[in-house]
């Protein structure tokens, strides 16, 4: 399975008073690559839900390495860890200037929006294989 890379710029914004990227500001760096590792694989939120199936983050564990700071340009890779048919896991890694920084390996789970576990369609999930 590939692996998908996503560019995010350090903004004022993502920091704390120390001038560190705030820890729960890489919640969304990886959500914004998760989404364009799925869109990259012509998967897009706005579709699933009209078949009634969404995304939800089961689980996630994050080790944060070194801090990244204002102006920094993040690289963002996502790869799929393993597959089944309602689970997705994911290893995600924010490096800078080559050298990682943060490391995350996230648990997706696909639900119904009607409520309850749902199974993925089998071409999303040859899309996701892909």
């Amino acid at each position: 399975m590939t692996s998908s890379h996503f560019t995010a710029r350090v903004y004022y914004e993502d920091t704390d008073f120390s001038g560190n990227v705030y820890h729960a500001a890489y919640l969304h760096f990886f959500e914004r690559a998760r989404t364009e590792f799925l869109r990259e694989r012509g998967v897009h939120h706005s579709e699933l839900v009209k078949d009634g199936i969404a995304f939800a983050v089961r689980s996630m564990s994050i080790d944060f390495k070194a801090a990244a700071h204002i102006d920094d340009l993040l690289e963002v890779t996502t790869e799929v860890g393993s597959l089944t048919a309602a689970r997705l896991n994911l290893v995600q890694s924010i490096s800078l200037d080559g050298v990682e920084i943060t490391r995350a390996e996230v648990q997706v789970v696909a639900i119904k929006t009607s409520g309850g576990v749902a199974r993925m369609p089998r071409e999303l999930l040859d899309l996701l294989k892909a």
